[in-house]
């Protein structure tokens, strides 16, 4: 027997590690690569962002649209690059609310987890209504009377049900979905941009770097609104106990889910630009604009296809954005910060059910009381995706204020590091201010709202505090190693813990 087999039959003793993990129960390791790519990709919903997002900045950038896409992307990237200084180093359940409790304390992380809540509850009520708005609009081709408030509100409950479904079933289920969906959705949004772009012709220089009627103004505010196409990127966080590999794969995912969105939105965008230029018409007086180009370059018969593949990667983001949802929920259940009762799994399936029975029924109810009220799908997605803007680029703000913090007091602070997380808090917090205020002066209801959220969970936050900084201290629990896992492994007693 070599000394390397005697160690490995006999091996030294190594103490302090837990018997269990802070977040045991969850179905840790079990998902691959392909599945957290797809909780970021789906939660971002580039099929649906990429046909809607895009007309909104035109509006706003004018012919700056292309270079204001890939401004946002730009910074989506920088702040993508300064959350991955905590995937690296930690596998957690709860997000951005876990990674700023390690630079910035207790009530930094009690002021992200209400804003990263905030947005993903909401984007979640969103994806819904866009569901069903799509939906809509195919179903009304087959039958012309269907499209009332019933008829919509059955649309939604049929939408809540498979996603309560999916969720409960587990973590591989609800992303291989979401995977699948999302995929097609993409791949028929990209067949008729390509189509469209040999259609159209040659190169348009003018749609890349316009040089007439450029407003500094236009670009800067059309940037803003162009990064809430990218809001959710980061949600493969979620899923740091369920991933293998956690510390390779969700990085990596975060990173590629940026890329190949913003790839889609340049593409987009251009194709929106270049068609709209070449027809003599505004691309921002388009209600439908993918769906105009189809009608006007020959190809009206892919509009079924568009409607249909916009439709699924609503229903995708839906599945991703509750999916990163709960898990916060669950993490917040388990730190004691929300009622214990969200801290539950399910025993079969290993999934957080006490967050999926709470979550599931607020962001189902939620558009079917507006849509039953008598809001319009439209109107009502403009004022959600507003409050679940705000929510999610103020999480993004304290998450990079506290990257720099966190380095420093483990000894790896770099001045790149450091640089790329101060410019990107200084950047998003003004971004937030300028989108609040256009979306306010435009007469988005959202911006009220979010205003009104915003001083609805400062309350609660401070609430919670005055409850007493000690049962704070532990908060932000993530995966552990445990002593069945280290060769030689022996768990702590619970009076050593």
């Amino acid at each position: 027997m070599t000394a390397l087999d005697r160690a490995i039959a006999r091996p030294a003793p190594v103490r302090d590690f837990g018997a269990r993990s802070p977040l045991d129960g969850l179905d840790r390791r079990s998902v691959s690569f392909a599945d957290v790519l797809a909780q970021s990709v789906a939660a971002v919903a580039p099929s649906a962002a990429a046909t809607t997002v895009v007309v909104l900045v035109a509006g706003v950038a004018g012919v700056a649209t292309v270079p204001a896409m890939l401004a946002a992307g730009l910074v989506a990237l920088m702040v993508a690059s300064t959350i991955n200084q905590f995937t690296k180093r930690m596998a957690a359940a709860g997000s951005l609310y876990t990674f700023v409790s390690k630079g910035l304390g207790s009530g930094a992380a009690l002021a992200a987890g209400a804003a990263i809540v905030i947005g993903y509850a909401f984007i979640s009520v969103f994806a819904l209504l866009g569901g069903a708005h799509y939906l809509t609009m195919l179903l009304r081709g087959l039958w012309p009377g269907f499209g009332g408030p019933w008829d919509v509100a059955a649309l939604l409950a049929a939408e809540a049900a498979v996603l309560a479904l999916v969720l409960v079933r587990g973590i591989r289920v609800s992303s291989r979905v979401a995977l699948v969906v999302e995929v097609v959705s993409v791949v028929i949004i990209l067949v008729l941009l390509v189509v469209l772009l040999v259609q159209i012709g040659p190169l348009d220089v003018s749609a890349l770097f316009p040089t007439e009627r450029f407003s500094i103004a236009g670009f800067a505010a059309g940037a803003v609104l162009a990064l809430t196409a990218f809001v959710g990127f980061e949600s493969a966080a979620t899923l740091g106990v369920e991933a293998r590999a956690p510390l390779r794969n969700i990085p990596r995912a975060i990173v590629t889910t940026v890329l190949l969105a913003g790839g889609l939105y340049l593409l987009a965008a251009y194709t929106q630009v270049a068609g709209f230029h070449a027809l003599g018409r505004e691309l921002a007086g388009s209600d439908s604009p993918v769906n105009a180009l189809a009608s006007a370059y020959g190809v009206a018969q892919l509009g079924v296809l568009i409607d249909l593949g916009i439709a699924a990667s609503f229903l995708a983001c839906a599945i991703a954005s509750t999916t990163a949802l709960t898990r916060v929920l669950f993490a917040l259940g388990r730190d004691g910060i929300a009622p214990r009762a969200l801290g539950g799994v399910h025993r079969r399936f290993r999934t957080p059910i006490g967050a999926i029975a709470v979550a599931v029924p607020v962001v189902a109810i939620a558009p079917i009381a507006a849509v039953l009220a008598g809001v319009g799908l439209w109107d009502a997605m403009e004022a959600v995706i507003a409050v679940s803007a705000a929510g999610y680029i103020g999480a993004y703000v304290l998450v990079c204020v506290a990257a720099p913090v966190f380095l420093r007091r483990i000894g790896e602070l770099t001045f790149r590091a450091g640089l790329a997380a101060f410019a990107s808090a200084l950047l998003l917090a003004a971004g937030l201010v300028a989108y609040l205020v256009f979306e306010g002066v435009r007469g988005n209801p959202g911006a009220p709202l979010a205003l009104m959220v915003a001083a609805v969970a400062t309350l609660v936050v401070a609430w919670r505090r005055r409850r007493g900084e000690a049962s704070l201290a532990g908060i932000g629990a993530y995966d552990e190693p445990v002593a069945s896992e280290v060769l030689g492994g022996v768990a702590r007693r619970p009076t050593d813990a």
